[in-house]
């Protein structure tokens, strides 16, 4: 199968960020996705239009939106207008959120794991049923993500305009966490590996789930919870390190050292890709045999790499 890449970036100023949609089209990336963190990055809905209007066939979706701080009304009008501003290009991202801060923003407080896995889960089916055309009303009186708070209150929610040029929005789900990686086997047409577990005490970074004991059981919950379809997701990873280079140990070292693993472990990781473009062709066959993985996210500053090294072509 042919490997897909995508590429998760936000914009600092117009002229780069058109420049890079237009190169992650003409180089034959598949999505340009955006990312959402509410107060130290850009709108994802404001800058996937602007590259909407620069390109012609690139796929184009938040990586992913906090299903924590935002409504399911606001996500799916965003999703439907950027699909009808790109015709027909936009595809639905979603996770839990993590950040603290980004609770804060809106006078709340950080749910526990179960309150914001809860939220995620409530938040995503409102947003599918939305963008399909249901009227959504949800109360739940007693399920809270604190004591103040209402897991999700919606009351006849509709979404009349603007309607997806698509028939059905493609469905990102981001996570570890091992309930949502259940129901993203279910329901979503990509499941994100994110490979990312507890949050750190700054808030923002996190705990690695790279060792492939643990890719192992993420995955095992995605087939779980796709027992029943008769075509299962596809699934992505997240990759955090890339680094073309004729000596991935050396290149590897600092970074396994940081994490706490042996360098072999690291290089079996579908979250790096480190070696020669032979090496890495290679490594992205084994994590498709092991695994079934068969799509990669990558930063924008590793474009370049990915391009010079002949992994994706248009």
């Amino acid at each position: 199968m042919t490997q897909v890449f995508s590429v998760q970036a936000q914009p600092t100023d117009a002229a780069s960020w058109l420049r890079l949609a237009q190169r992650c089209e003409q180089a034959g990336f598949d999505t340009l996705q955006a990312a959402d963190h509410p107060g130290s990055c850009a709108a994802p809905s404001v800058a996937l239009a602007a590259a909407a209007a620069v390109t012609t066939r690139i796929r184009l979706g938040a990586y992913v939106s906090n299903a924590g701080v935002r409504e399911p009304i606001h996500l799916a009008a965003d999703v439907a207008t950027l699909d009808v501003i790109s015709g027909g290009r936009a595809r639905l991202g979603l996770g839990a959120g993590h950040t603290p801060a980004e609770w804060r923003a809106i006078g709340r407080e950080r749910p526990d794991v179960r309150g914001r896995v809860d939220r995620c889960l409530a938040v995503a089916e409102a947003v599918v049923a939305l963008l399909a055309g249901e009227t959504v009303t949800r109360r739940e009186p007693g399920e809270t993500v604190t004591r103040r708070e209402p897991l999700l209150e919606m009351a006849e929610a509709r979404l009349d305009k603007p309607r997806p040029v698509q028939d059905r929005i493609p469905l990102t789900i981001g996570t570890a966490n091992s309930r949502i990686l259940r129901w993203a086997g279910q329901h979503a047409d990509i499941v994100g590996l994110s490979g990312l577990g507890r949050t750190l005490e700054d808030g923002h970074r996190h705990e690695a789930r790279w060792r492939p004991d643990q890719v192992d059981r993420q995955i095992e919950q995605v087939v779980t919870g796709a027992a029943t379809r008769a075509e299962p997701p596809a699934l992505e990873a997240l990759v955090q390190i890339v680094a073309v280079t004729d000596d991935a140990e050396a290149a590897a070292a600092p970074h396994a050292e940081n994490l706490g693993m042996p360098v072999p472990e690291l290089l079996e990781a579908p979250f790096v890709l480190i070696g020669t473009g032979d090496e890495i062709r290679a490594a992205m066959a084994r994590n498709e045999k092991r695994w079934g993985i068969t799509r990669y996210a990558v930063r924008a500053d590793a474009v370049d790499a990915i391009v010079d090294a002949g992994l994706v072509r248009a």
